[in-house]
């Protein structure tokens, strides 16, 4: 057989052993139904198969609905930041005053975010008591290193901030509102991703960074209200509490 009849006899072999993975695809992708979910089982990274409602899916479902969130945060700030330009908002380390540049300051942030959800996710969905060691060093985020990233940006924004020493309403404009929703999510997240840890299914870096996210997030909401010229709505006088409400 010729060379590369030998080669196209070789990658048919390969493609038929890998065809149950490639049900879903078709010529031009994949299709979004693939079947082999009906019967309330989904696959990990690792191939491992597991009830839907296993916590681990429990936790990359949260994941992803913290990404869908910061999405929609993000639509807000950029309908927010209209007529401003990104030259207007320098991509520096500090925080411009609050305004339109605020919250174009804030747009590659979230974008930032939801890439790194991505990885959070392949983390959570690769158990590192079952997995194999090949698979383990595909996935991993360097929590502690971007943890110091997201606390310099709190930082610089509650630089531009007034104290905040009381609770307040989640809301001040629509973008404010969405990272607001967003910061829930982000400790709901937070939330499913410890029992995880604590069973050694997930390195502990995934933990810090949503802990941190949420925080970022919080300080986010604060700022792009102020950006959107939108006054806080406090509960109450200084008796009421803590000003963030951590859980």
């Amino acid at each position: 057989m010729r060379p590369a009849l030998s080669s196209l006899a070789r990658s048919g072999q390969r493609l038929s052993a890998a065809a149950p993975a490639l049900r879903g695809f078709t010529r031009t992708g994949f299709t979004v139904y693939t079947r082999t979910g009906d019967k309330g089982k989904s696959s990990l990274f690792n191939g491992e198969r597991r009830r839907k409602d296993d916590v681990v899916f429990d936790a990359l479902g949260a994941v992803d609905e913290l990404s869908a969130a910061i999405g929609l945060a993000r639509a807000h700030c950029e309908e927010g930041a209209a007529g401003c330009t990104k030259e207007e908002a320098v991509e520096a380390s500090v925080a411009p005053a609050p305004g339109p540049a605020g919250l174009r300051w804030l747009l590659p942030q979230l974008e930032g975010a939801q890439r790194l959800l991505l990885d959070v996710g392949s983390a959570i969905a690769t158990p590192q008591t079952s997995s194999s060691e090949k698979h383990l060093q595909r996935v991993g985020i360097d929590g502690a290193a971007e943890a110091s990233v997201l606390e310099a940006r709190i930082d610089t924004m509650d630089a531009q901030l007034p104290p905040l020493t009381v609770f307040i309403l989640p809301g001040g404009g629509a973008p404010a509102a969405a990272l607001h929703m967003s910061r829930a999510v982000c400790r709901r997240s937070e939330r499913c991703v410890v029992p995880l840890v604590e069973a050694g299914d997930c390195p502990a870096e995934v933990g810090v960074y949503l802990n941190r996210l949420s925080d970022y997030f919080f300080v986010a909401a604060r700022y792009a209200a102020a950006s959107a010229g939108h006054a806080e709505e406090r509960r109450g006088d200084d008796k009421a509490g803590p000003a963030t409400g951590r859980v």
